[in-house]
């Protein structure tokens, strides 16, 4: 069977449907675009709206996202601001550092005060206990050659030293007498303390009284406890008072250490503390009041008088005190009877006693008698025949067995240790005993590395000490440094006078 050919458009299959063409799309595109551009300006209108005004067309909306975009944050401003954060933090953490370690140190100097006023309160009470029956004024010079105990300070240490009394510096090529130390027999002297001296003295007076020996033994006072006090912290007034009190102040103990004239305890003509050198001497051995007015209200008062009365055998005494009430001057003085020394001297003594006994309150004021300071003018009496005074001597007197007579005057020692016992009822006096172990004592004076009227001694004057040689005043440090011992002994082994806030 023919099969009838189909027509070739017949025959072919139809055509598959063609994708629509992109093109005619373009035109919902760009506006889609359009679209989206001012639903995002809008946004960033409504968004901005606080900011100021905008524009709803293309531009606007550009200009605003722009705007938009320069008020967003700067990196560079907010890396400044942190560090400026940390640096307030940091400053307030170093605040807050700071015024704890304030805090801290505040607290550590009330505990450190605290301490410390402890400790000043254990050492104003403690007590240094001598021995029974230790008789300190007994005993022996021993030398001490590696001056581990003396002497008690330097000469150089010392700035209040007057040129009187340094002998080295002025001259003295040997410094043994330095270096010999008192022994009691059966016991030790207590170690001097001067911290514990000053507690002692903290919110007190101690006052010496009397002559040019008593000046010595300020002076060796002064530079016993000044070494512990720092530079800055102590003074000095000197010719206080009408020029007869010399003033060392301790100004952190609020202590002093003072120096009165009055030779002769009682008025004399010889009263004024810088022109003095009297020939005639009178004394009213009743007229204590001018003086003692000033010794009142003194915590330890010290007291001698002796060397001014070797001049004469008899002493010039004033009669009558009018003339010392009238203040007739230089003629007040002229009318005077003379009497023994001893005798006088006894008789001012019991002035003095008599007034200590009525005057001082003994639960505060402790009272020292000074024993007789000795000249040493007499050499053959220890042996050198060929000496000239106390000039060249370089050793003490040691080993002797005989009495030795140097011409102390005994009987006024013996005057004293009786009117202590006799006219002092209420108020203990304690009476140091120094002449003795003073006599051995020829080499400690300051002969002819001293002064004289105010001006050092020329190479001349050394040259002739039958003249010009003190064997009457101590080089410092030396003698009067031992003296001060016994004082200090019986000021620490005392109880306490009271709090040291007394005063």
């Amino acid at each position: 069977m023919q099969h009838r050919r189909k027509p070739a458009s017949a025959a072919a299959p139809p055509a598959a449907k063609q994708a629509p063409s992109r093109r005619p799309t373009a035109p919902l595109s760009l506006a889609g675009l359009v679209v989206a551009l001012f639903l995002v300006a809008t946004f960033l209108y409504n968004d901005d709206r606080g900011g100021g005004g905008g524009g709803s067309d293309l531009g606007g909306t550009v200009a605003l996202a722009g705007q938009a975009r320069a008020r967003s944050p700067d990196l560079r401003v907010l890396h400044q601001r942190h560090e400026e954060d940390q640096v307030a933090e940091g400053g307030a953490n170093q605040s807050a550092a700071a015024e704890e370690a304030k805090q801290q140190q505040e607290e550590a100097a009330t505990k450190e005060s605290h301490h410390h006023k402890q400790q000043q309160q254990h050492q104003h009470q403690q007590v240094v206990r001598l021995p029974a029956g230790c008789e300190l004024y007994q005993g022996r010079w021993t030398f001490d050659a590696a001056g581990e105990h003396s002497p008690l300070y330097r000469e150089s240490e010392c700035e209040f030293l007057t040129e009187q009394v340094t002998c080295m510096r002025n001259g003295r090529r040997d410094d043994s007498y330095q270096k010999w130390r008192w022994q009691p027999h059966g016991c030790d002297m207590p170690r001097f303390d001067a911290s514990l001296l000053l507690e002692r003295l903290r919110n007190k007076r101690l006052m010496f009284v009397g002559d040019s020996l008593n000046r010595n033994q300020w002076e060796s006072m002064v530079c016993l406890v000044q070494s512990v006090v720092p530079r800055g912290q102590k003074t000095l007034q000197k010719f206080v008072n009408n020029g007869s009190l010399n003033v060392f102040t301790a100004h952190e103990y609020n202590a002093t250490v003072e120096f009165y004239w009055a030779p002769f305890l009682v008025q004399s003509n010889s009263d004024d503390p810088q022109v003095h050198s009297v020939m005639d001497r009178v004394i009213a051995w009743r007229a204590i009041a001018k003086h003692a007015k000033n010794w009142k209200d003194v915590d330890y008062l010290v007291f001698n008088t002796y060397i001014w009365w070797l001049n004469t055998f008899e002493m010039k005494v004033l009669k009558g005190s009018g003339a010392l009430r009238n203040n007739k001057g230089a003629a007040g003085w002229s009318k005077y009877a003379l009497v023994d020394r001893p005798v006088a001297y006894r008789e001012v003594l019991k002035t003095w006693a008599k007034w200590v006994d009525r005057h001082i309150d003994p639960n505060r004021t402790t009272v020292f008698f000074m024993g007789m300071s000795p000249n040493h003018i007499t050499p053959w009496a220890w042996g050198n025949d060929g000496g000239i005074k106390c000039a060249m001597e370089t050793q003490p007197i040691v080993n002797r067995t005989e009495p030795l007579n140097i011409g102390t005057d005994w009987r006024l020692h013996g005057v004293a240790r009786g009117v202590l016992a006799r006219y002092l009822h209420r108020v203990p006096v304690h009476f140091v005993d120094i002449t003795g172990l003073s006599e051995l004592r020829k080499d400690a004076h300051t002969s002819v590395h001293t002064l004289r009227q105010g001006k050092l001694l020329t190479p001349e004057q050394q040259a002739d000490p039958k003249t010009y040689a003190d064997c009457i005043h101590w080089c410092l440090p030396g003698l009067p440094d031992t003296w001060n011992h016994f004082i200090y002994a019986q000021i620490v082994s005392a109880p306490p006078s009271g709090s040291e806030d007394d005063h």
